[in-house]
């Protein structure tokens, strides 16, 4: 065993913002790297008003334009930063696990913001959907682009908490062993309270809007944050040691076990707020 691998299983290394496994510490840089410019990319097209004017096409080549970064970029620059092959390699793995995660908060999970929070998406260009045939009561239907959207929203999510519980973890607090899920309820609420902030407010109106705008205040970002509550904790393992390394089939279960892990708390929280 090398000193690098015993020093990550003791805890020894010392606080550390980034991954020991040089394979993951360079991919979750890009990832801080590119977040600030899908961002732009979202607001000039909100802002602009081109969500309603583009048709379907223009929307998806928009969408496919911004999430395809996370996945080429890393493919194209890999042999500067790691001698993996690509199949066993961080940056392809944490998308495979990101698209299975993303695919379930889309076609199951937005019908509980849909029938419990009274969310509604205004794209009426966006004529290609996908969504679940049975969960939810089929009023509204799931825009094709929200799959792209939500594929870099949750690449800068996790990679942000990633490197957070990282430095928490690594400071050498006692009690981790309790403290790490706080820190894990923390972390998910702040993102899902952000996100919420910027979608609920009248700027978003004419793309994105609340019909129980009380309610999704009041609880909606402890619901979102049930994503994050599940996920957090099985994406931030990830190949977290060089040592012990995720094979493809593993990442895959990782992404469906939140996905399960979220669907079950998605449910609870429906009960919850509809006997408020």
């Amino acid at each position: 065993m090398t000193s690098v691998a015993m020093g990550v299983r003791a805890g020894t290394g010392g606080a550390r913002w980034f991954s020991s496994n040089p394979d993951k510490a360079w991919v979750e840089k890009f990832f801080l790297i590119y977040s600030p410019v899908w961002m732009a990319s979202m607001a000039m097209m909100m802002f602009t008003g081109w969500d309603k004017t583009w048709g379907d096409g223009a929307l998806l080549l928009h969408g496919a334009l911004t999430a395809a970064p996370a996945l080429l970029i890393p493919m194209l620059v890999a042999r500067r930063f790691t001698d993996r092959p690509w199949w066993d390699s961080y940056w392809f793995k944490a998308n495979v696990y990101l698209f299975v995660f993303g695919f379930f908060g889309n076609y199951f999970g937005s019908e509980y913001f849909f029938d419990v929070l009274g969310m509604v998406y205004v794209y009426p260009h966006a004529t290609t959907v996908l969504d679940s045939a049975i969960v939810g009561r089929g009023e509204q239907t799931v825009p094709l682009i929200m799959y792209f959207y939500t594929h870099v929203y949750f690449m800068t999510y996790h990679s942000t908490a990633n490197i957070v519980l990282r430095r928490l973890r690594t400071t050498g607090l006692p009690g981790m062993a309790l403290l790490f899920p706080v820190f894990v309820f923390v972390i998910g609420y702040f993102w899902a309270w952000l996100e919420t902030k910027a979608m609920a407010n009248p700027m978003m109106a004419q793309s994105f809007y609340y019909e129980k705008l009380e309610i999704m205040l009041a609880y909606g970002s402890a619901i979102y944050a049930t994503y994050f509550i599940a996920s957090f904790p099985i994406y931030y393992f990830l190949d977290e040691r060089r040592d012990r390394r995720w094979s493809l089939m593993q990442t895959v279960a990782g992404g469906l076990s939140a996905s399960m892990l979220t669907f079950f708390l998605l449910d609870f929280a429906a009960h919850w707020v509809g006997s408020l």
